[in-house]
């Protein structure tokens, strides 16, 4: 009986870990669609409408597809090498970050298209706190990824310092 429900929970695990790289993927491939998405919208609102200054909506498309995308990819390799699924603070980082990167992409798309169509709208400091709250929630992110990175690091290393004091 116990060596069943040992094998059920290894392959539970298995499936939750395997579930957790298809996330990873998908979320990666969602911002990448967003990234290219807000470009194509910056470079078209722009130009149906004459305007020539500068604009939030320039920097969405970077943001997105480097915090987005790169990151997203990043962290499946650093995953399955590190085993950061391991700790489950890594689940609490994957959404964190991409609440933030909504919250901060969102606020910037909204003020960059009001820069185009209502400039003196988009003067709003409500506009300027809604990026501003994404980025405190992209740090508190980062502050969960180095904290479960530092850990799986020094566990993968305790093996390799064990064997080469034999």
């Amino acid at each position: 009986m116990l060596l069943m429900f040992e094998t059920s929970c290894r392959n539970t695990w298995r499936l939750v870990v395997k579930k957790a790289d298809l996330v990873l993927f998908r979320l990666s491939a969602l911002w990448t669609a967003v990234g290219l998405a807000s470009g194509l919208a910056y470079r078209e609102l722009t130009r149906s409408s004459g305007f020539s200054g500068f604009t939030q909506l320039a920097v969405v498309h970077t943001h997105t597809l480097v915090l987005g995308t790169v990151v997203g990819l990043l962290l499946l390799v650093l995953k399955r090498v590190y085993q950061l699924g391991e700790d489950r603070r890594f689940g609490w980082f994957v959404w964190l970050w991409n609440v933030g990167l909504v919250l901060t992409a969102g606020g910037m798309a909204v003020k960059g298209t009001l820069q185009v169509i209502a400039p003196a709208v988009a003067e709003s400091p409500a506009l300027a706190g809604v990026s501003g709250l994404g980025h405190i929630v992209l740090t508190i992110g980062f502050v969960l990824l180095f904290l479960v990175l530092g850990r799986r690091v020094r566990h993968a290393q305790e093996p390799a310092v064990a064997t080469a004091s034999l």
